[in-house]
């Protein structure tokens, strides 16, 4: 069966398996819908509370229901380099809505937490929560019903599959994405990383790498690497959600402004009240979720999106599961080499013909559905693009370059870096898991070695600097899932195995807990499912236990017998320490209530 076939295969059996939750929530979409523009049901006193604010103008229009009215969701900070950007985005997309005779509110803010400063710190535990809280905040402001359409400012993490989850629980409602763009190059990613690693070593001191991290992450925008936050911003434009070609334009630039202002205006084109009603829920639909996956791997992205893509799938009663996310990857080849999976960032990616490149590529090789919705209008092939500034100060586009700058970074088809996307599912007697080895080298895809296992990253942290871990070991790292402690990332333990990789020796890390969407090159078998506070045999292994990672076949295997193993029980760690402090005390009901990682991990 050709790749193409396998693709329209996989979308075949979501869609069936999908046919009731899918048909039900388009039901309560579609009766959403029918009442019309929603001011309509609202008393005097009501709308009078939700246009007291505004002025004259915009007063009467939002007294009828003539004008449409377009929400604005932000998750603006200025501590954010991301989200910093989007400070004065309410006021574009104002005056943008005014200029075609709409009028646009900021309906609320969300959160939005930065992975980059909680990184190995308490807050961390909170991260992937935090998307289901973007969630609810997103929903709280849009259910004043006061809205035609809305927009969504959002870049990083948690923050876009949180927009995502409360977009689609408000399907009814058209959604456009606008991103902020990532921020100019500074210092190379691996020169970065190179000096984490010495940091690790004890060979250069806290400066230095000060100095480093300043260079790297030195102002407003994404950082430059592909990890989950780029990774955000590829699914919203080859799902559809972006304007084309808007993705990857850099912060405070009159393109971005223009982009900006266009996102705004087709958001407004696009309710009820005009000739294009587009309403999000129905436009993403099972075609829309597996063009996303394919770009997840073609282009070597987040690990983090076989969590969030199952549970954005899920708000449109849609079920995806890590067997399809595997066989897709299967079928779909790396066409991207941007770090961790190369040396370029996504200003490299960008220059080289960025995304309306790789659209054009997956889409004449057949992997991508032509056949969808988008804000844009019908077909994905509009995506297959570059946009520009035109001489009027709007944007104009033209199509994607024939031939990538750089195949270095953005290889066409016919001469794919790998014919796999780089993810894959991990199965054993240790449960399921997630590897990406999209940038760990064949060499180092197979690891036989004995467990030392470990309740934290710290006590890690701690056998790195005593020196205990020159040898060949699979560091078990557990009662770090969704129901122990949040289930964070473990990013900071990568300078530390990488330093002892190079040393010569194999090494791997077996975790209930997740990885940085940066992850790199060593093998990481992450999001153990079941997890140890769930009863998984990850809670079972010992010290000196044989484990075997092996991303070629598949397997992930705790080489002890199956009598001994099923008389073991599961060790008990005492958590409580971990569930206090920094807010963490707040998230008690989340933790009982979180879903397997399999299934999304959501509270919902």
């Amino acid at each position: 069966m050709t790749a193409k076939r396998e693709i329209e295969a996989v979308t075949a059996r979501i869609r069936e398996r999908s046919r009731a939750g899918r048909e039900a929530y388009l039901a309560r979409l579609d009766e959403a819908a029918e009442k019309g523009p929603h001011r309509t049901v609202l008393s005097c006193g009501n709308l009078a509370h939700g246009f007291a604010a505004c002025g004259p103008h915009d007063k009467a229009a939002l007294s009828g229901d003539t004008v449409p009215n377009l929400g604005i969701i932000t998750a603006y900070n200025d501590m954010l380099s991301a989200h910093q950007p989007y400070g004065p985005y309410p006021d574009i997309i104002k005056e943008a809505a005014h200029e075609i005779g709409g009028v646009a509110q900021v309906a609320g803010g969300v959160p939005a937490m930065c992975d980059g400063v909680t990184q190995g710190q308490p807050g961390m535990e909170l991260s992937l929560f935090s998307r289901d809280v973007i969630a609810l905040a997103a929903a709280v402001g849009l259910s004043h019903n006061m809205f035609d359409a809305a927009v969504y400012l959002g870049i990083c993490d948690k923050i876009v599959p949180g927009l995502m989850v409360a977009a689609l629980s408000f399907g009814h409602l058209p959604a456009v994405f606008i991103p902020a763009g990532p921020m100019t190059s500074g210092l190379p990613n691996d020169e970065k990383a190179k000096v984490r690693q010495l940091f690790a070593e004890g060979k250069v001191g806290r400066e230095a790498l000060l100095e480093a991290e300043s260079k790297s992450y030195h102002g407003p925008g994404t950082c430059t690497f592909y990890g989950t936050a780029n990774s955000n911003q590829m699914l919203m434009e080859i799902m559809g959600l972006h304007m084309p070609g808007a993705s990857f334009v850099n912060p405070n630039t009159p393109l971005r402004d223009a982009l900006t202002k266009e996102a705004a205006k087709r958001a407004l084109a696009i309710t009820a009240l005009g000739n294009e009603f587009t309403p999000v829920g129905r436009m993403i639909d099972e075609r829309s979720i597996v063009n996303g996956v394919v770009g997840l791997n073609a282009t070597g992205g987040s690990t983090n999106h076989t969590i969030h893509l199952i549970a954005i799938a899920a708000a449109a009663g849609i079920k995806l599961t890590w067997a399809d996310i595997a066989e897709i990857s299967a079928n779909v080849p790396l066409l991207a080499r941007v770090y961790p999976n190369g040396l370029a960032d996504v200003n490299h990616f960008q220059a080289a013909g960025g995304i309306g490149f790789l659209v054009r590529e997956l889409l004449d090789a057949g992997l991508l559905h032509e056949d969808v919705q988008t804000v844009w209008g019908p077909g994905l092939r509009a995506y297959a693009v570059e946009a520009r500034l035109g001489e009027d100060g709007t944007v104009t586009r033209t199509p994607a370059p024939e031939k990538s700058g750089d195949e270095k970074v953005l290889a066409p088809f016919a001469k794919a870096f790998q014919p796999t996307g780089g993810i894959r599912v991990l199965k054993g007697n240790l449960g399921q898991a997630i590897i990406k080895t999209s940038a760990v080298k064949v060499e180092h895809r197979v690891v036989e070695a004995p467990a030392i296992v470990f309740a934290a990253q710290e006590d890690l942290q701690a056998a790195f600097k005593a020196g205990k871990l020159d040898r060949d070991f699979i560091a078990v790292i557990r009662y770090q899932g969704p129901k122990a402690n949040g289930m964070p990332e473990l990013h900071k333990l990568t300078p530390l195995l990488g330093v002892l990789q190079d040393r010569g020796y194999h090494v791997a890390l077996v975790t209930d807990g997740r990885m940085s969407g940066a992850s790199g090159k060593v093998p990481a078998a992450i999001h153990v499912t079941p997890e140890a506070l769930d009863g998984g045999v990850i809670g079972k292994v010992h010290d000196g236990d044989m484990v075997r990672l092996d991303a070629e076949a598949g397997t992930l295997e705790v080489l002890v017998a199956e009598e001994e193993l099923s008389a073991r029980t599961v060790e008990e760690v005492d958590l409580s320490h971990r569930h206090f402090g920094l807010g963490r005390e707040l998230f008690a009901g989340f933790r009982q209530l979180a879903g397997r990682a399999d299934a999304g991990a959501a509270v919902f």
